[in-house]
């Protein structure tokens, strides 16, 4: 413990001014700090080993080798690393002071791979190519625009990807050899920002590119990648999600997840000359999340959402039969990846006692590798809570589901609550690693309740709309139930509860304050929402049409009146109970302005706020030593008021 410490010390006379007398925490100058008071050096000592922890996340595998690309933190900030075998280390390949953000190997040999960052948070990726022979990076955008979904052709011959070049609004269909970034051209011209890349035909000849409009309406195309000519493939009638599409072995058809004809995300078969589906498994009653197909066909992976949890499964596409696999633990699957030698299917998982790691099944052999093991800053993560699904009837009769995490027993008695409502809306909480929260459970004694309102997704599309304009504070009544629900648990505290949520969460946690401040004894706002009509105007042109799908067209006299009048910013002098309110400066989601107006709301009315902004973050804090600053701050924040 005293290396630990000692180390922290250096870290920090190395990277911040000298310490004031008080020994208190210095304020960085990228950070704007109000109404916080001095942070005791002494609490961000005592905070160390949580601030500590790591996790990896699977980004591609190496097409000839049996090696991986994975995302990992060892500086401020993550960026691209390559892991020559299990429990390999981990070759750090970028080093940049932004995250970088996604990478992928040319799939035909890898000898080259692409990566994508943006500066500061604000989301208009650029995308890079690293030579490892020269250990040169070249930048293969026009460093301005937004660029996202790359697919690959499968011969690494060329890229397509989503641009808002042309004119800063809509996502266009580009094309390039990443050997080559003056060959660029602009594909397919649209309208929205809702356009991407999906995957290229086997034989290269077809791109098949989709549409989203909002959470439950999407549609596919085909396009000709010499003429740019694209044609609707996705059946006519009524709207239906499509999405995670891929090609068979011939291209002849492509499986996908889809909701049509269904309350439930379904494995279906498009075939793409008749238009026609055909479902697999049709009676399963529960959504699916993401599929990968291996690159001759035969093995289809995809996950399966039960209440959260994540449950993974492998198709024999010609028998159409079930694979066994390995158990694994209760949590979550991200990031499905096949290697070319199709039998090595590789994911990532988390769970509430081990952070992200790499892992991979040799699906012929059943085995299960784990890859990556990363650090929990010396804390034995096998005693961390697990969570409790639980479950309360809202104010209409409607069930509603979350997440409970218990303190230690050592802790007697009613234990305070936090509440943690996820961002979106079209989000879901679920039994993932908690990283720093486990502070507050292993250290202060406090219980964790993640909720899933009504429009969080993994329940059908039925609950996912019953949040959709005028019905929008519909989900706040949901957690005025929750507050009900604790009053009649023995072994929690219904006079000391704080809520908090991070982007729509962070609306959440605002409109909750404004209904029920009296059974509250304070809230954290990150980047939340603080007006819909403000935020509709100002949030970035390309994503303007797919929040008015959700939120309502402020455009609209009516709704504008409606969004007005449930605004937080408008209702501030509702809130009586402490706030602190968090924002990135660069964010290009939920402007920094939505944080202003509510603090400046908030004080007009003589209340108590604390307002932390960082120069050099977006949609919420990437750097560690920002994260390291907000989670000093926010248990300072508890501390006063939670737990007085």
């Amino acid at each position: 413990m005293h290396r630990v410490k000692t180390f922290r010390l250096c870290a920090l006379a190395l990277l911040l001014p000298l310490l004031a007398p008080a020994q208190n925490l210095p304020v960085p100058p990228n950070l704007t700090v109000e109404g916080i008071p001095p942070i005791p050096l002494s609490l961000y000592e005592r905070l160390g080993q949580y601030s500590e922890f790591r996790s990896a996340s699977l980004l591609d595998w190496h097409p000839v080798r049996r090696e991986i690309l994975i995302s990992t933190r060892f500086g401020d900030v993550p960026q691209v690393h390559r892991v020559a075998m299990p429990g390999g280390a981990r070759t750090q390949l970028t080093f940049f002071s932004d995250r970088v953000t996604g990478a992928s190997y040319q799939p035909a040999d890898g000898s080259f791979l692409l990566f994508s960052k943006d500066t500061g948070g604000g989301e208009f990726y650029q995308l890079h190519r690293f030579d490892p022979a020269s250990g040169r990076y070249t930048l293969l955008t026009d460093g301005k625009s937004r660029n996202t979904a790359v697919a690959w052709a499968r011969d690494g011959s060329r890229i397509a990807w989503a641009s808002t070049r042309r004119n800063g609004r809509d996502t266009d269909i580009w094309i390039m050899d990443p050997r080559d970034p003056a060959s660029a051209r602009l594909l397919v011209e649209v309208s929205g920002g809702g356009w991407e890349p999906v995957e290229w035909s086997p034989d290269g000849k077809r791109l098949l590119i989709a549409e989203t409009k909002s959470v439950n309406e999407s549609s596919l195309f085909l396009v000709d990648p010499a003429s740019g000519a694209k044609e609707a493939v996705t059946p006519p009638g009524p709207r239906a999600y499509y999405g995670s599409a891929v090609f068979g072995a011939d291209g002849k058809g492509v499986y996908l997840i889809t909701d049509r004809d269904s309350n439930f995300r379904r494995l279906a078969y498009l075939d793409l000359a008749s238009r026609r589906l055909r479902f697999l498994r049709p009676d399963l009653r529960r959504d699916l999340s993401r599929l990968a197909i291996t690159k001759d066909g035969r093995r289809l992976a995809y996950v399966v959402n039960e209440d959260g949890a994540e449950v993974l499964h492998v198709l024999d596409t010609a028998t159409e039969k079930e694979l066994s696999l390995p158990k694994l633990p209760y949590g979550v699957i991200g990031g499905l990846r096949w290697h070319n030698n199709g039998r090595d299917l590789g994911f990532t998982f988390s769970s509430a006692r081990s952070p992200s790691d790499v892992h991979s099944i040799d699906v012929e052999a059943g085995t299960l590798t784990r890859w990556t093991f990363s650090e929990t800053g010396g804390l034995n993560a096998a005693e961390f809570s697990e969570p409790e699904l639980i479950r309360w009837k809202s104010f209409d009769g409607l069930p509603i589901t979350g997440f409970l995490y218990l303190p230690p027993k050592r802790f007697q008695g009613p234990r305070p609550v936090i509440i943690n409502i996820h961002g979106g809306p079209e989000g879901q909480s679920q039994p993932t690693f908690l990283g720093r929260n486990n502070y507050y459970l292993n250290e202060l004694g406090i219980a964790l309740i993640f909720p899933n309102v009504r429009g969080s997704t993994g329940f059908g599309k039925e609950f996912v709309n019953l949040d959709n304009g005028y019905k929008r504070e519909d989900s706040v009544r949901d957690i005025g139930a929750l507050l009900d629900w604790i009053a009649a648990d023995p072994r929690l505290d219904s006079k000391r509860i704080l809520v908090t949520g991070g982007s729509y969460g962070g609306y959440m946690t605002l409109a909750v304050m404004t209904h029920y401040s009296d059974r509250l004894c304070c809230g954290v706002d990150v980047v939340g929402i603080s007006n819909f009509v403000t935020f509709l105007e100002r949030t970035e042109a390309y994503r303007r049409d797919l929040r008015r799908a959700e939120y309502g067209d402020e455009r609209d006299p009516k709704m504008r009146e409606f969004l007005l009048s449930i605004s937080p910013a408008n209702n501030a002098r509702k809130i009586t109970k402490p706030l602190f309110v968090v924002q990135g400066k660069n964010d290009p989601r939920v402007p920094a302005s939505e944080s202003q107006q509510m603090v400046a709301a908030i004080r007009a009315n003589g209340g108590t706020v604390w307002f932390l902004m960082a120069d050099d973050e977006g949609h919420g804090f990437a750097k560690k030593k920002n994260q390291d600053f907000q989670f000093a701050a926010t248990v300072l924040f508890i501390e006063r008021y939670l737990l007085k």
